[in-house]
């Protein structure tokens, strides 16, 4: 990734998630940006962001990984620039909440603050998690939104299934298109780093299948193929860079 890149990178993660994420974000830019998962419906009232994974481990180890963010979360998308500050209280009423520590390198005496990041409405072990809430630029917005996370068999009797669906509606300065990929990206990345930490199984086949398939499923019956896997990742590169610019555009326009 080019200086160009990073500086995008850095500028949209000021904009998005506060002037202290920043301090994770360098962390952040040596990991390629994930692939997003799928928008499923973006209009003037809002959009919908859907993921899946499926993981060797047991529901019950999922719901317990689940409500422990501390271990999975990615610390580019706190406040504080550390993952070890979020806590889950899963009840309703529970709090997705961040703990902000005093500053350490202040000469003078800070206090320690907080942030709410989701509220449980409905907590059911080793099925579902779901809470309300605006996650990151969505905060400063009067919209909000609803993520529901699913635990149940995958439908071959292998694994466990893990669906991840966040429904965002009401009113927003972002254009709609824009921010649903940047908060779909978002949802993707904290996903893989939980089934990563599982055991993904659906991945693991992806990876594994032959990749004239992939690249024919890719091109489409009436487009040409890739000729090589290194023309297929500098394209997906510089879409993930065009979509990079449109969104740092956009909230610049606030």
């Amino acid at each position: 990734m080019g200086q160009e890149g990073e500086g995008m990178i850095q500028k949209l993660t000021a904009r998005v998630f506060g002037a202290a994420a920043m301090l994770a974000a360098g962390a952040a830019l040596s990991i390629s940006a994930p692939i997003s998962a799928k928008v499923t419906k973006a209009d003037d009232k809002g959009f919908v962001t859907r993921d899946t994974a499926v993981v060797e481990a047991e529901p019950k180890a999922v719901w317990l990984a689940l409500i422990s963010p501390s271990k999975w979360w990615n610390k580019a998308h706190t406040w504080s620039g550390d993952a070890a500050n979020l806590t889950l209280r899963p009840q309703a009423g529970g709090c997705f909440c961040e703990r902000i520590p005093e500053d350490p390198d202040s000469d003078e005496v800070t206090l320690e603050g907080s942030v709410e990041h989701l509220r449980v409405i409905q907590a059911f072990p080793e099925k579902v998690l779901r809470m309300r809430g605006g996650l990151g630029p969505l905060q400063s917005e009067p919209a909000t939104g609803v993520l529901t996370i699913a635990i149940g068999a995958n439908e071959d009797g292998e694994g466990t299934r893990i669906v991840w669906e966040y429904v965002v509606g009401g009113t927003m300065r972002y254009k709609v298109p824009v921010i649903a990929k940047v908060v779909d990206g978002v949802m993707t990345q904290q996903l893989d780093a939980l089934a990563a930490m599982l055991g993904r199984i659906d991945k693991r086949v992806a990876d594994d299948a032959p990749a004239v398939d992939t690249q024919e499923e890719v091109a489409g019956p009436d487009e040409d193929a890739p000729s090589t896997g290194e023309e297929t990742k500098e394209d997906a590169s510089k879409d993930r860079m065009a979509e990079l610019t449109e969104a740092v555009e956009a909230l610049d326009e606030e």
